[in-house]
């Protein structure tokens, strides 16, 4: 079932001066995408590419120039009431006041929803407990760490048991312990609650270890859409890296490696490493070849491409197009 359709979308904003005729300023330019019930998906990009825009026209705080898109069966554009209440947003600022208590926030926001003091009270104290937020109801958000204040943001988009939830740039300016506490929340928001998630990304790292699929993004358009796997094999094969157990060795080796792949290798010390299209399915050959030329390698590994070159070949064709 899907969640998300979102067809040619695009946000335009007109940018005036004094000396100059209004210009406009694309942020979002034809993006489609849909989002399956359970994902994970990641919309990865620079900064600039269009992400937050993309993400404030789905959660309706911004309205697009052109084009569509249904959240949880609802038009943004005519049935914005309806999407909110479906959904869960957690903006790159936040979203508690740093003078309130962590347990009014939770409460007020839960009654903000629709929900009675009672029911919002008591989804409250659930998920603080499922966010470590019990021991800290009493203190004001504004004292909270950048990685409780990130925990808190997050149980309050869930209060009102949403659907969806939206996530912009979740982890900008955490370290790295509560980088990773916050991504083990995430999984668990699909894993435990069934709840899809769509967060917005600019952390390599972060879009790999978490997400099901990414809608790349750059210079406002959608230049790539699939798994992080995928997304990785466009840029070209594995590559196989040995190192040699000796200097004599390497020369040996870059003529096994040159014939056993078809691809000239590269040299780095001991390292030799080629392009290597066969996969693992084909490493008991080149093992083979090594033990016919005498050459015993210190190491052996096939290494995939990673998303970092993946995204900087992505974004290069983009600009050279």
């Amino acid at each position: 079932m899907l969640v998300i359709r979102a067809n040619r979308l695009r946000k335009a904003y007109r940018e005036s001066s004094r000396s100059a005729r209004p210009s406009e300023v694309v942020a979002v330019d034809d993006v489609s995408f849909d989002v399956a019930e359970g994902e994970i998906v990641g919309l990865l990009g620079p900064n600039g590419a269009g992400k937050t825009s993309t993400m404030q026209m789905l959660t309706t705080l911004a309205r697009p120039t052109s084009g569509r898109a249904q959240v949880a069966g609802y038009d943004v554009a005519t049935q914005s009431r309806q999407v909110r209440r479906m959904i869960g947003y957690v903006s790159q600022r936040g979203s508690a006041s740093s003078e309130s208590k962590v347990g009014e926030e939770l409460v007020d926001y839960g009654m903000l929803h629709g929900l009675s003091r009672a029911a919002a009270r008591s989804g409250a104290r659930e998920l603080a407990a499922r966010y470590r937020l019990d021991d800290l109801w009493e203190r004001e958000a504004g004292t909270l760490s950048g990685g409780q204040r990130r925990r808190l943001d997050i149980a309050m988009s869930l209060v009102h048991a949403p659907r969806l939830v939206f996530l912009d740039e979740p982890t900008v300016g955490l370290d790295p312990a509560s980088r990773a506490s916050l991504w083990e929340h995430v999984r668990e928001l699909r894993d435990a609650s069934g709840v899809t998630v769509l967060l917005s990304t600019h952390y390599l790292d972060e879009a790999d270890a978490l997400c099901d699929r990414l809608l790349v993004i750059s210079g406002g358009r959608l230049i790539a859409d699939g798994s992080p796997a995928r997304i990785k094999r466009r840029i070209g094969p594995d590559t196989l890296i040995v190192a040699a157990a000796s200097e004599v060795d390497v020369s040996a080796l870059v003529s096994t490696l040159g014939r056993s792949a078809g691809d000239a290798p590269r040299v780095s010390g001991l390292e030799v490493s080629v392009r290597f299209p066969g996969g693992a399915g084909e490493l008991e050959g080149v093992l083979r070849d090594l033990r016919d030329a005498s050459v015993s390698p210190a190491s052996l590994e096939l290494r995939p491409p990673t998303l970092d070159e993946a995204f900087l070949a992505l974004t290069a064709e983009e600009k050279a197009a």
